[in-house]
Parts: structure tokens; C-alpha cells; sequence
């Protein structure tokens, strides 16, 4: 893996770890206002992270085949 992979890989994981932060935040937020539908929120808030996760792998797959 080269340098240009190194430093590809690793904005891909710095840019997963900032979304799942602030979509656990956010989240947080929203239960709090509206403590009745946590269900409907941590639901979604698993599916965006799962998202989020898959694109994050994608990208350093393709940055350590590429770089």
C-alpha cells in the first residue's frame, strides 16, 4: 500500500467517525425532545450508521486497491 492509499484510507475512516458522531448526537438530541418515539429514532439512527459503515469500508477498499 502506498502513500496516497495510507492517507485515502484514512480520511475515509475520519469522515465514518465524524458522521456515526454526529448522528449518535443528533439522536440523542431527539430522544430527548421526544422520549416516546426512541424506538423510531435509534432505528434509524442503526440504519444510517450501517450506511454509513458499508460506504466507509467501500472507500478504503478502493483506496488501498488504488493506491
Amino acid at each position: 500500500m502506498t502513500g496516497l492509499g495510507v492517507i485515502g484510507a484514512g480520511l475515509a475512516v475520519i469522515g465514518a467517525g465524524l458522521g456515526i458522531g454526529r448522528i449518535g448526537g443528533s439522536a440523542m438530541e431527539a430522544i430527548a425532545r421526544q422520549p416516546e418515539a426512541t424506538g423510531k429514532i435509534q432505528t434509524a439512527m442503526i440504519i444510517a450508521a450501517a450506511l454509513i459503515e458499508g460506504a466507509a469500508l467501500f472507500a478504503i477498499v478502493v483506496a488501498i486497491i488504488k493506491g
